[in-house]
Parts: C-alpha cells; sequence; structure tokens
C-alpha cells in the first residue's frame, strides 16, 4: 500500500440513494448517504430492521447499483458501472462474508476456497487456499465439505474465502448471526485478527453492541440516513 492509498478512503459514498419500485409504489431505501471509509478502519453498521443497513451494505459491495448519487470503492467509480461490470470490480476489491455461509455444498473447505481465485486468475490459489484455512485452524479440515463440518467450521471457511485473495475490503453481514454466542466470539476473535494480519479495511452488519464494541467506529443508520457516525479515541475502553 503507497501512501496515496492510506491518504484516500477506500469508500467514499456522497447523496447515496436506492429506491425500488416505480409511481406510486416507489420506496425510498436509502435516502442521501454520505460515508467516508478510511484505510485499515473497522467499520460496524447498526441500525433496526428496515433502517437500510444492508442495503448500504449491498450498494457499498456492489451487489446492488445504487439509483443516484457516488461512490468510488478501493479506487474504481461502482456509479459509472452495470451489473456485469460491478461483478468483475468487486474481484480483488472485495470479500464477503454473510450470515449463511454460502458455501458450494459439492465443494470441500479447500476448494471453496481456492476454485474462486482460480476462476479469478491468482496463480498460486489453492496453496493460498491452504495457508489461509490453516490460518483459521482448520489446517486438518481441508477435505471436508460443508456437511461435515460445524456451523463455526464453516463460517472460517467463509472467511479464509473472503480474505485469501487479500481484499483490501471485507464485508460482514450479521456473521455470527447462525452460531450460538461461544461460536460466535471464537468466529469473531479470528475474523478482527486475520483483518489486522492481512491490513484489510472491515465494515460489519451486526446487531451485537459487543461485536460493534470492538470496531473503531460505528455508524448507526435510521430510515434510510445516518443517524450517526461515532469513531473511538486510540486507546479508549
Amino acid at each position: 500500500m503507497t501512501s496515496s492509498d492510506i491518504a484516500n478512503p477506500v469508500i467514499a459514498a456522497k447523496n447515496l440513494r436506492l429506491t425500488l419500485g416505480e409511481g406510486a409504489a416507489v420506496v425510498e431505501i436509502l435516502r442521501g448517504i454520505d460515508l467516508e471509509v478510511m484505510p485499515g478502519e473497522t467499520v460496524a453498521l447498526l441500525g433496526p430492521s428496515g433502517s437500510g443497513k444492508s442495503s448500504l451494505m449491498a450498494v457499498l459491495s456492489g451487489l446492488e447499483q445504487a439509483t443516484s448519487g457516488s461512490l468510488i470503492v478501493a479506487g474504481e467509480d461502482f456509479t459509472a458501472l452495470d451489473e456485469d461490470a460491478l461483478a468483475m470490480a468487486r474481484r480483488g476489491r472485495i470479500g464477503i462474508v454473510l450470515q449463511a455461509f454460502h458455501l458450494l455444498p459439492t465443494m470441500t473447505a479447500i476448494e471453496n476456497v481456492a476454485t474462486p481465485m482460480e476462476l479469478s486468475g491468482n496463480k498460486g490459489a489453492w496453496d493460498r487456499a491452504g495457508e489461509e484455512l490453516e490460518s483459521v485452524g482448520l489446517g486438518h479440515r481441508l477435505t471436508h465439505y460443508p456437511a461435515q463440518l460445524s456451523g463455526g467450521e464453516q463460517q472460517r471457511v467463509a472467511i479464509a474465502r473472503a480474505i485469501a485473495p487479500r481484499p483490501p475490503l471485507i464485508f460482514a453481514d450479521e456473521p455470527t448471526g447462525n452460531l450460538d454466542a461461544s461460536t460466535g466470539d471464537s468466529v469473531v476473535d479470528v475474523l478482527f485478527r486475520r483483518r489486522e494480519e492481512t491490513g484489510a479495511t472491515l465494515v460489519i452488519i451486526t446487531h451485537d453492541k459487543h461485536l460493534a464494541d470492538m470496531c473503531n467506529r460505528v455508524v448507526t443508520l435510521g430510515d434510510g440516513k445516518i443517524a450517526s457516525d461515532e469513531t473511538k479515541t486510540i486507546g479508549a475502553a
């Protein structure tokens, strides 16, 4: 990462809007979001159901196209791209960890991590996948299928898949939502440790205040707008 990379936001959103439907049935989901996220930050997105946080993550990660506004993600102008171009732009820039794991059931752990990298043309995909699974504590489970893994192990595979290509930006949507408290804590520790070791920026959607407290910044949404944006003082509890 160069000095200019450090100075530039990894996410720069200005007056971001998302509407669904047409005419009298139109619904405004995001209502003018201004947000900058700097490299290396850990950001929690909080808010009640319907506040727009999942929609915001979908737009910021390129899974959904904004209706209007401007959005630069990892140096790419996402508002200028169509759906296919957004899919290409995510490669190498964004890793995503979802609540439901979304592992391919017919692939082993190492195949789930290596295959997306191989399809993207990453050299050494299989070696990297093995190393990443080792890093999340699954070096002994490389050839196991998702059905042979616990929920916590499946989420660790999903974390390895997101981080292995070394994207500058990782999104996690309720990553502990399908796990019990103890397993969730263990998975979160793995996620934050690997984020710190790789230097990635992390944006987490969560209802869990404990998880939010682990982030150095908490952005709260309400009714499609940012209601508050708080950054912790370095060294504060």
